[in-house]
């Protein structure tokens, strides 16, 4: 049986059905996973890189091997691609896992989201509103796929891995684009160091944001399944006169 819900869902939208994350969570998680190998790959590519813009700017640039040079550039002509594949991958894979967890959460709250379900994908993509649509219906989310207190009224869960993951997924948006903007434009050995140092702080924050990432999947989805677990609303027991 279903939790008791409250209100009814917009007769103009398909009637959400309760189905598990879990499938589409594992799916997120492992490729989140292959999206931080791929950050740390590219992290280490800019290390290398910024180290011989250092070494060619102190000691001028016949002194760099070479062979280190065309180790770099390869490096970067690998890590670039390598990211941009397993993003779209594991952004796929998390859409359709955010997509499940906001349908379920219907089911759970009718009438507790402030956004239409259609929002759960576009919101990801309208410029301006892809800046606080998703985390506004992450926040829906949470509250919806609470679990039930011994009294019936929704249980307590601290918000922080969401919260982090999030404002993390924005900082690595303005850092790598920046970044990306300053690399294009690099000549210089000083511009290609400065650059490659920022793509470099882009690459940790992306890795962290991705780890938070994985954290938040793992998190809301065992939220829903322990609501699920627990069946309907759980009736105070009357007390005696």
């Amino acid at each position: 049986m279903y939790p008791q819900t409250h209100g009814q869902p917009p007769t103009h939208l398909p009637v959400p059905r309760l189905t598990s994350p879990e499938g589409p969570a594992r799916t997120a998680v492992s490729l989140l996973g292959l999206c931080i190998l791929a950050d740390v790959f590219s992290l280490v590519a800019n290390a290398i890189t910024f180290k011989l813009m250092n070494e060619a700017i102190d000691d001028g640039p016949d002194s760099m091997p070479h062979d280190q040079v065309q180790w770099a550039d390869r490096l970067q002509a690998i890590s670039a691609p390598a990211q941009l594949v397993m993003l779209l991958a594991a952004a796929v894979a998390f859409l359709v896992w955010f997509h499940q967890v906001r349908t379920n959460a219907e089911v759970f709250r009718p009438g507790g989201h402030r956004m239409r379900r259609g929002w759960t994908v576009w919101g990801w993509f309208v410029p301006v509103v892809s800046l606080w649509f998703p985390k506004k219906i992450a926040n829906d989310i949470w509250t919806a796929s609470l679990p039930y207190g011994p009294d019936g009224s929704p249980r307590h869960a601290p918000r922080t891995v969401m919260n982090w993951w999030w404002g993390l997924w924005i900082a690595t948006l303005v850092v790598g684009r920046v970044g990306g903007q300053l690399d294009a434009k690099a000549w210089t050995l000083e511009q290609l160091r400065f650059s490659s140092g920022v793509l470099f702080v882009a690459d940790a924050v992306d890795i962290a944001a991705a780890v938070l990432a994985v954290l938040f999947v793992r998190r809301l989805t065992a939220l829903q399944h322990e609501k699920v677990q627990q069946g309907p609303v759980p009736v105070a027991a009357p007390i005696a006169a």
